[in-house]
């Protein structure tokens, strides 16, 4: 957690929620406006609370809002499902908030006016980013996560075989599954996305639970091709218990803080040199099965290194903004596949949109493309 836990409401004073509520009622008149902003000050009501453990108004911090300013950014550049333009309408939102807020006197300064606050937000070039990996492009980068699978077991390339298999199951998992980056890979900056673990895995009814974007526990269904690839993982991995991620980090400094957190840093160092001629990392993966302690999961930020990487090697142009083929670009794919097969339902069910006019939303683009299809049809 960012925030500490003594930051809690434990004496008088108004909250960031009630704050919201008052601003939105008695000084925002009009309702188009009152639509457009509730929305993303209660998501920052929210972020407070959760990810910086904040409730009084009055202790806002530029910090607290600096956090809220990387959230944004996360949602551009790592989630892709937020506009650059969109994040800084919201940002811009929370500091006439907060500007109301001085005027009120819950504050005595706006901790959104600081460069602190604002650095992190993405830059806006008024270009709306949007990815949907390609039939092609995603058939190439799957089929090359089981070549790499294939060359990592036959010693052609240096790629450790665990990881090959990880790889490929994450590449499967994101182009069969619908589910958000955030919901399968951890996020350092939220301690309640710590990514996929295998008791959240269900094989007999084909089911993860996940934590999803309204931060609550939801289940996501995935076909048999996910199955059989993630089935034959659990047998490569071989976790000694179900508390263990589906997708573990690499990053060797992550492991050892882990286990330097439940085994004390000097038992950890002593193995270390114990191991001789052994790789560190070889030792730590040892110390963590030995002593049943999961290692952390690959974060979000790792997963798009990744696919990176693996658009590179796979010799994958995709066009567009992106150079690289991103983790919304397959949930988007999947939705759309499903949506332009006149299964709409389903592509709000897959996607988990809690109303039909999300998923239409979602896939007015498509849609538009659609008409204009049809009105070449029928004109010739």
């Amino acid at each position: 957690m960012s925030g500490s836990t003594e930051r809690r409401a434990t004496r008088g004073g108004t909250t960031v929620h009630e704050a919201i509520e008052s601003y939105l009622r008695y000084k925002i008149n009009a309702d188009g406006s009152k639509t457009t902003m509730r929305s993303p000050l209660r998501e920052f009501a929210d972020h407070c609370r959760d990810d910086r453990d904040l409730e009084l108004v009055d202790d806002l911090t530029p910090h607290d809002v600096r956090s809220y300013s990387e959230h944004l950014y996360d949602r551009v550049v790592i989630d892709e499902d937020l506009a650059a333009s969109t994040a800084h309408n919201y940002f811009a939102y929370v500091r006439a908030f907060l500007s109301w807020s001085v005027r009120e006197r819950h504050l005595e300064s706006n901790p959104a006016n600081t460069n602190t606050a604002m650095d992190p937000l993405p830059e806006d070039d008024g270009k709306r980013k949007r990815q949907y990996w390609s039939q092609e492009d995603r058939e190439t980068l799957l089929e090359y996560a089981t070549k790499r699978v294939d060359m990592a077991l036959e010693g052609t390339i240096r790629t450790d075989v665990e990881a090959a298999f990880r790889d490929r199951a994450i590449v499967v998992m994101l182009d069969g599954t619908g589910a958000r980056g955030a919901e399968l890979f951890a996020d350092p900056k939220d301690d309640k996305r710590n990514g996929l673990w295998w008791k959240d895995v269900d094989f007999d009814e084909r089911l993860i639970e996940v934590y999803g974007k309204s931060r609550e526990y939801e289940q996501a269904p995935f076909p048999a091709s996910v199955h059989d690839v993630l089935e034959r993982w659990y047998r490569v991995q071989e976790p000694t218990t179900e508390a263990w991620p589906v997708f573990p980090t690499g990053h060797y400094g992550s492991k050892k803080r882990t286990l330097e957190d439940e085994l004390g840093a000097g038992r950890v160092e002593a193995a270390l040199e114990e191991g001789g001629d052994k790789g560190k990392t070889a030792v730590l993966d040892r110390l963590h099965r030995e002593h049943e302690v999961p290692p952390p999961s690959i974060s979000k930020e790792g997963v798009r290194q990744l696919l990176k990487r693996l658009t590179d090697e796979a010799g994958i142009n995709p066009g567009g903004e992106y150079d690289y083929l991103t983790l919304h670009g397959a949930r988007r794919a999947l939705g759309r596949d499903l949506y332009t097969s006149g299964m709409s339902e389903k592509a709000q069910e897959a996607l988990r949109h809690n109303s039909i006019e999300t998923t239409h939303e979602a896939y007015a683009d498509v849609k538009m493309k659609d008409v204009s299809d049809s009105i070449d049809d029928v004109r010739g």
